[in-house]
């Protein structure tokens, strides 16, 4: 027999025999004189905050992503002047500007040499309107006449101070009337 693998053989049963349980029960001691010693600190979790719920009106923010604003933005960026100024202040003021656009009601659509006439009535007056022509506290400006509205462009400032053109309509207003009301007339 070849005394090397007997010697490599004896040295790990030799390595074994040091891994027995009774090394093992030390360390089980030992363990348990560290758990004792070692004192856990738990800090406690803190009361929630109380929330309270806010209102959120977005009717007078400024909206990120109108195209208006974003093109103003970015003009203003480059350095060029930027397009919508502002109303015309030096305008003779029209009758139909004295009045919110929220008191004028259309109330029919005539036709003359071709061209489509608005009847806008306000404060018990109707008036006629054509394309081009003011109406309303907000410089709005007639963009469009048909037979059931009349479409406008009104010029406001926003909260950010800028001038912006916001579409605006008015709907025919078809009066309804009972029959002891027709009777009447």
């Amino acid at each position: 027999m070849k005394p090397i693998p007997i010697i490599v053989f004896a040295s790990a049963v030799a390595a074994l025999s040091g891994c027995s349980l009774g090394g093992e029960s030390e360390l089980q001691q030992w363990m348990a004189e560290e758990r004792q010693g070692v004192r856990s600190s738990v800090r406690p979790v803190a009361e929630p905050k109380v929330f309270t719920p806010q209102a959120f009106d977005t009717r007078s923010l400024v909206d990120p992503f109108d195209p208006q604003k974003i093109a103003v933005k970015q003009t203003r960026a480059e350095g060029k002047p930027t397009g919508l100024g502002g109303p015309n202040m030096n305008r003779r003021r029209e009758a139909l500007e004295a009045f919110p656009l929220d008191q004028v009601r259309m109330v029919g659509m005539i036709q003359r040499a071709g061209s489509n006439i608005a009847l806008l009535e306000s404060g018990g007056i109707v008036h006629m309107a054509r394309t081009g022509n003011h109406v309303g506290q907000n410089f709005g400006l007639i963009t469009g006449i048909s037979e059931s509205e009349v479409q406008l462009k009104e010029i406001v400032q926003d909260p950010a101070g800028d001038w912006v053109e916001r579409p605006a309509r008015l709907e025919l207003q078809e009066q309804t009337s009972s029959p002891q009301q027709r009777s009447k007339r």
